[in-house]
């Protein structure tokens, strides 16, 4: 049987933290290991009680053991903390890297689809399902890359579409389940190097996607905004999705244009067309067979995996 588990290194409320732990031992994870980017002392209890669940507490000691400082950069602490999860005695066969706002949604049980794969498979990309703001478990698909992908988007949102990829607020890129063994690999967010080779033996895990709950209301969405901004996915340095020559901007560029010209309102126009659970976005999404309705029962796993804490 194939053994999967997964990495993740989080600062958030500690319900929503053992959410994230309880669904996916309920999707079948062998092992989490769970990275506290600050201390959480009821998610740390209930944590390190559960069998399936390996606890770090990244503090000044856990930084100082690796032989390093705390990296200002959180983009970095998680690749840090990645790449020490899968140095670890190994336990599981795959290692997926994830946030807490990302949950995997299988068609089926996630180790089928990965003891299904061939032995030269040794990175498998799962691609993600981006949440509308405002609802209860309906997401927008991934639109694959190709030479139709930019038409629907903009047939989708009309006046934003041709500035975000793929129409989604966050990543396109997706995670990926690494399988272990392999010596000397370095994580990343949406890679893995084995030395100068980046994803080798890469294949679509295609019957398994991410549900990425990036905006679950505007009120959620704009308190995380000017993070996001400054230092998170919509930060200065990221590139544009298209060339700057055929008019290619940054998240960061053009969020910061909008606020500029219509301040608020306008960064709530944006959010409207891009994910708001309205009838005119479901409608269309429908339209174009990317409507996705996924009920991750998260008040349901809490109660199954810590019962005590519900």
């Amino acid at each position: 049987m194939t053994r999967w588990g997964l990495v993740a290194t989080i600062r958030a409320p500690a319900r929503e933290i053992l959410e994230f732990a309880g669904y996916h031992i309920e999707q079948g994870a062998h092992r989490l290991y769970i990275y506290l980017d600050e201390p959480s002392a009821d998610a740390e209890a209930a944590l390190n009680a559960h069998p399936k669940i390996r606890v770090t507490v990244c503090d000044d000691a856990y930084w100082r053991k690796l032989g390093r400082n705390r990296p200002g950069k959180h983009q970095l602490r998680q690749t840090a903390n990645a790449t020490h999860a899968y140095t670890r005695k190994a336990e599981v066969d795959w290692l997926i890297h994830i946030d807490v706002d990302e949950f995997l949604w299988p068609d089926t049980r996630v180790g089928d689809h990965l003891e299904a794969l061939p032995d030269s498979a040794l990175c498998a990309r799962v691609r993600p399902m981006e949440a509308l703001a405002g609802t209860d478990g309906y997401f927008k698909a991934f639109i694959p890359s190709g030479p139709d992908r930019d038409r629907i988007v903009e047939r989708l949102y009309p006046t934003f579409g041709p500035y975000v990829k793929g129409g989604f607020l966050s990543h396109v890129a997706g995670k990926l389940f690494v399988r272990t063994g392999l010596g000397a690999v370095t994580i990343k967010i949406h890679n893995a190097f084995r030395g100068d080779d980046m994803n080798p033996g890469q294949v679509e895990l295609s019957d398994v996607a991410l549900c990425h709950c990036h905006a679950t209301s505007w009120d959620q969405w704009f308190a995380a905004y000017r993070y996001r901004l400054l230092k998170g996915s919509y930060r200065a340095e990221l590139a544009p999705s298209r060339p700057r020559d055929k008019g290619g901007l940054s998240m960061h560029e053009l969020l910061s244009m909008i606020e500029a010209e219509d301040g608020e309102a306008g960064i709530r126009a944006f959010h409207d067309e891009l994910c708001a659970d309205t009838p005119r976005l479901r409608e269309a999404l429908s339209r174009e067979g990317l409507l996705r309705h996924c009920d991750l029962q998260l008040s349901h796993v809490l109660a199954a995996q810590f019962p005590d804490c519900t």
